[in-house]
């Protein structure tokens, strides 16, 4: 399995991915799940893939030399001259299909599912940021100020602190810190998810990054983070009432007569109906 997120802000991007595969549990490997491409002050783009390994790995391959007729009858359109984000994606939705052209039948006939998803995102001169979520058959969806993130791969241990914390006015700081959590969340509840951690961070109108960073478990800031969140949580968890049977004595009772919907009906007697 995996979990990899990628966050668009006002401030930037954030991309993060694990690095852990399996099939089975006698058989783990690391593979990296994030790849960079970057043309300094013209282009800077993430692409992270889920899914079937060796289908990502062909999709990131094609993708280097994937082209796209032009409609206006210029030269081919490819991620390094693309001038928007929306033809680089459609570039990419391009390199799956025909992956699955190539693939997809033999794949079926040995029993295998064509599983692939991806988080693509980035900026091309003349735009602004841009964040997409592309499925196995090629076709997209992309971020918006009211989803500002996708998740790909295990993405639901995850998820509840991205929906707590992030809008589009977050620090790009905050959010990689955000992230980080929404990681450490997932790796702490689903042992197919693990390091090393690939992060990076992208300021909005740069083009370029030097804010990549490879984590393992002896990375000093993460050693903190969690640490830290486990203990935070705790202590809030800890500062919780109990819940209280008898409103007498509590201002927050857990059970009230009044309440719109009734307890469940016991069943008492082997006649009786339970609808």
């Amino acid at each position: 399995m995996t979990y990899c997120v990628g966050i668009k802000l006002n401030a930037g991007l954030v991309f993060l991915s694990d690095s852990r595969t399996n099939a089975g549990v006698d058989h783990i490997s690391t593979f990296r799940k994030m790849i960079v491409y970057e043309r300094p002050n013209d282009r800077f783009m993430v692409l992270l893939t889920a899914g079937n390994l060796s289908i990502s790995q062909s999709v990131r391959e094609i993708l280097q030399v994937e082209q796209l007729k032009d409609p206006e009858g210029g030269e081919p359109i490819t991620i390094w001259n693309a001038r928007s984000m929306f033809d680089a994606a459609r570039v990419l939705g391009q390199a799956v299909r025909r992956v699955y052209e190539r693939d997809g039948e033999s794949l079926k006939y040995a029993g295998v599912e064509f599983n692939i998803s991806m988080i693509f995102g980035g900026q091309i001169r003349g735009e602004g940021m841009r964040l997409f979520s592309v499925y196995s058959a090629g076709n997209f969806i992309e971020a918006t100020p009211e989803t500002p993130y996708f998740q790909i791969g295990e993405s639901k241990y995850g998820k509840p602190v991205l929906d707590r914390v992030l809008t589009p006015d977050t620090p790009l700081d905050e959010a990689a810190k955000c992230a980080l959590v929404s990681m450490d969340s997932t790796m702490k509840s689903n042992l197919s998810v693990g390091p090393p951690l690939d992060l990076v961070v992208y300021e909005a109108n740069q083009f370029q990054s030097d804010r990549l960073v490879c984590i393992d478990m002896a990375n000093p800031y993460y050693r903190m983070l969690h640490s830290s969140w486990g203990q935070k949580l705790r202590e809030v968890f800890d500062s919780l009432d109990d819940p209280v049977w008898d409103d007498a004595h509590t201002d927050t009772p857990l059970k009230v007569t009044d309440a719109q919907n009734k307890p469940l009906k016991k069943i008492t007697r082997p006649e009786e109906k339970l609808i």
